[in-house]
């Protein structure tokens, strides 16, 4: 049973004040030079200091407490954050204050991986630590290959893409210490990265593409540290150079539009590409989608009804877990830091 669903997110500032700290809560303990702070604050600042996210997020809390009402369901729905404003701290302890005793996690992340998974599960922990009598906290599953997911994202293709096109799948970049550790050894590691793999396979199956394309976007980090590789910005200049005339990126990595979607893709990949002569578009993300609320409710339906999960991989429905415990498989370890 559960009382309450927490939609637990990354945060995003929403004023030109709330920059700065905002980008100091994300990298806290990480030793990220002020320099590289002054570049990634500029980058919220030509959106006037605003990132779409929360406004995103409460879109679709929105869209998901319309879609549990149709289906009987009573859940309240609240809102938290890791970095910033509502702090999931904050929403925990309001809903000891409501005398919730038990509820379901969403967080919106459909992969493995340390920042997609188990940071989310340090959210849950820490939280809970902060607030006395805290409710019980169940995290619900990676959905990369869940079939509303996938019919989401194909749909927003379809919806932009010319009659010929290169199909482009994109996710964040993470350094490959952090891709290996986030699968367990009987699975070769890198589930993270599978896991964007097979979406974008299913994806590009559903539409009817032949080839496509998986790269990555986004990395931050020293530069003698490896990260996933190629770049969507250098990925453009290979394609130019074979002949592509035309590129649709899906941003398949993202729930919501990040900072990181309309920067690196909507600012930075279109004006490489428009600079090139090539024709750019960029699919939406799924979050905004009428079937991502019903995707949620039968995430939830698992718990409460026992529903058997839908997939559409073999891959295992990994990623719940209870309070913040780590995985039995000791996946998504932290990459470490040189």
């Amino acid at each position: 049973m559960a009382d309450a669903l927490l939609w637990l997110s990354f945060g995003g500032p929403e004023s030109p004040a709330d920059v700065r700290p905002f980008l100091e809560n994300v990298t806290r303990g990480r030793g990220v030079p002020p320099e590289r702070l002054d570049e990634v604050e500029a980058h919220y600042q030509h959106f006037g200091g605003v990132s779409p996210i929360n406004a995103l997020n409460r879109a679709a809390i929105e869209a998901v407490e319309a879609a549990l009402a149709r289906a009987g369901i009573e859940l309240p729905v609240y809102f938290g954050n890791r970095n910033w404003h509502p702090m999931v701290e904050d929403t925990v302890a309001r809903m000891a204050a409501d005398g919730v005793r038990s509820a379901l996690v969403f967080p919106t992340s459909a992969y493995g991986g340390y920042s997609a998974c188990r940071q989310y599960d340090e959210d849950i922990s820490r939280a809970r630590a902060a607030v006395a009598d805290a409710p019980d906290l169940l995290k619900l599953r990676h959905f990369f290959d869940h079939p509303l997911f996938v019919a989401a994202a194909a749909y927003a293709v379809r919806a932009v893409a010319p009659q010929e096109y290169r199909l482009v799948f994109t996710a964040h970049s993470v350094p490959e210490s952090a891709d290996l550790a986030s699968g367990p050894p009987e699975e070769g590691g890198r589930r993270y990265s599978r896991q964007i793999a097979e979406a974008s396979r299913l994806v590009a199956e559903s539409l009817g593409v032949v080839k496509h394309d998986v790269v990555w976007q986004s990395r931050s980090g020293p530069p003698q540290v490896p990260w996933l590789e190629p770049d969507i910005v250098d990925h453009i200049e290979a394609l130019h150079a074979e002949g592509v005339r035309s590129v649709v990126v899906s941003p398949i990595g993202f729930v919501s539009d990040h900072l990181e979607v309309v920067w690196d893709l909507d600012t930075e990949a279109r004006a490489k590409a428009e600079s090139l002569g090539m024709a750019f578009a960029r699919a939406a993300t799924p979050g905004a989608d009428p079937r991502f609320a019903d995707l949620v409710v039968e995430l939830i339906r698992e718990h409460l009804d026992a529903a058997e999960p839908r997939k559409l991989s073999p891959f295992p429905a990994a990623g719940c877990t209870l309070n913040g415990a780590p995985c039995a498989t000791a996946c998504c370890e932290p990459a470490r830091r040189r």
